[in-house]
């Protein structure tokens, strides 16, 4: 199992002409959040990438390429998108062992005291 992933949050059609082909009409660009899952929990976290990707030449388009332009309008599209809140979610595993550690604690707690004894 993967211990983090990402999914797509947001996905934009650019108008800037491609660094590799010259192309007007095929820069994608894509901003994914990152999410951990775990047997634990699933918790979505504040991390952003983007990739973009040409759709006419088939090649993935890095930061060293971009243009100026294309610069200004990533940080554009950085801006407008919203990330998902962080947020985590405890799966059923972890609600047994906080269930089973709680009454373990007032087990003891309650032999320690006295109420409970086992003659």
């Amino acid at each position: 199992m993967k211990a983090s992933q990402y999914f797509t949050l947001k996905e934009v059609k650019l108008n800037n002409n491609c660094p590799e082909c010259y192309s007007n009409d095929g820069l994608v660009l894509t901003f994914k959040q990152r999410f951990t899952e775990n047997p634990f929990y699933k918790a979505i976290t504040n991390d952003l990438i983007n990739e973009m990707h040409c759709s006419v030449c088939d090649t993935a388009i890095f930061p060293v390429r971009w243009t100026n332009d294309i610069e200004q309008v990533v940080a554009y599209q950085y801006r407008a998108a919203t990330p998902k809140p962080k947020s985590i979610k405890l799966k059923q595993l972890a609600w047994i062992l906080i269930i089973f550690d709680a009454l373990l604690i007032i087990t003891v707690v309650l032999m320690l005291t006295g109420v409970l004894s086992f003659d």
